[in-house]
């Protein structure tokens, strides 16, 4: 025995096949008429055949064309807004998880690599060994004044301290200003 929900579902399909059967051509030119891209509208024209089986013709339509062109039309508008929602939530999901610190190419990531270590190799010269440590862990591995005090197992004020002196010898003997 089949359930009434089953029932109902053949009944609407069999409705969206006949008005299909007999109103293709004008559907299929409504819908190329609103939308330029061939694919874009062949999967509109199946949305719509699924669109009249979940929401068939009423009963007291005297017009049918008129109502296919008006339900096209707001299937059309449905599915830009559909697109357009899309696309700003993939959006706000790449602003989002934009987390990649370094956006060139991968041979110049090694290369600034390469120049970053020199850099701290000329800069380890200048400095004492506690203000080169210091530098280090507060620049090169992103620690806190707090966790760079524990690692060096000195008070914070004088990690601080030794940041601040070698940033200065820096300065100074690049003549940053």
């Amino acid at each position: 025995m089949a359930l009434p929900e089953t029932t109902t579902c053949q009944n609407n399909v069999g409705t969206a096949t006949a008005v299909f059967t007999e109103y293709r051509d004008f559907i299929h030119m409504v819908i190329c008429s609103q939308v330029r891209n061939k694919s874009h509208a062949d999967d509109l024209f199946q949305d719509f055949f699924l669109s009249l089986v979940s929401k068939p013709i009423p009963q007291n339509v005297k017009n049918i064309k008129s109502y296919l062109y008006r339900a096209i039309s707001n299937d059309i508008v449905d599915t830009r807004r559909q697109v357009e929602r899309h696309k700003e939530k993939i959006k706000k999901y790449i602003e989002r998880c934009d987390f990649s610190i370094n956006k060139s190419e991968p041979e110049n990531a090694l290369i600034k690599d390469e120049q970053m270590n020199k850099m701290f190799d000329l800069i380890k010269g200048r400095l004492t060994s506690s203000q080169s440590q210091a530098i280090t862990l507060r620049y090169v591995t992103n620690h806190t004044i707090e966790e760079v005090a524990e690692k060096m197992g000195v008070k914070r004020t004088s990690a601080s301290r030794y940041i601040c002196t070698g940033l200065r010898k820096i300065r100074q003997s690049f003549k940053f200003k």
